[in-house]
């Protein structure tokens, strides 16, 4: 299978072993000491996928309690974390079909970013082990994905 060289390279380079992308995220009293950030990044669905899939995420309601709005980016990174591409925002107050740039969200809840599987040239990215990485306020979740051809 094409996939094993990749995932021995992830453990060969100790990116498995360095907290990105290692399931689902931890209940609050398993952390590191870091607590709870105030956000969560879904895993994508479908996982693995070919075009396109959805990343979900999470603002909590602490994230807001100062009264402004909160900073959000999620990009697509390669195996040598290189950037690839950043997926569209869905739903979004400001306007649907965003890059999910420094996007300014305005209230808590539940939303979906959108990646058609196209890098920032608007080629089809080849098959692989992706990491997609959420920026809230300072800090960073990632996660690992998977396109198949």
């Amino acid at each position: 299978m094409r996939l094993l060289p990749l995932i021995a390279a992830l453990l060969v380079f100790g990116w498995a072993e360095s907290g990105i992308a290692q399931g689902p995220p931890l209940p609050d009293d398993e952390r590191d000491g870091n607590g709870d950030m105030g956000f969560t990044l879904g895993q994508n669905y479908p996982n693995p996928f070919n075009p396109e899939t959805r990343i979900p995420f999470e603002l909590s309601e602490r994230l807001f309690d100062a009264g402004e709005p909160v900073v959000v980016s999620i990009r697509i990174f390669n195996i040598l974390q290189q950037y690839v591409a950043a997926p569209v925002a869905m739903g979004f107050m400001g306007g649907e079909g965003l890059p999910m740039l420094q996007l300014e969200y305005t209230s808590p809840g539940r939303y979906e970013a959108y990646w058609d599987g196209r890098d920032r040239n608007g080629n089809q990215v080849a098959s692989g082990v992706y990491f997609v990485q959420m920026l809230v306020n300072g800090q960073t979740a990632m996660r690992k994905m998977f396109v198949t051809k």
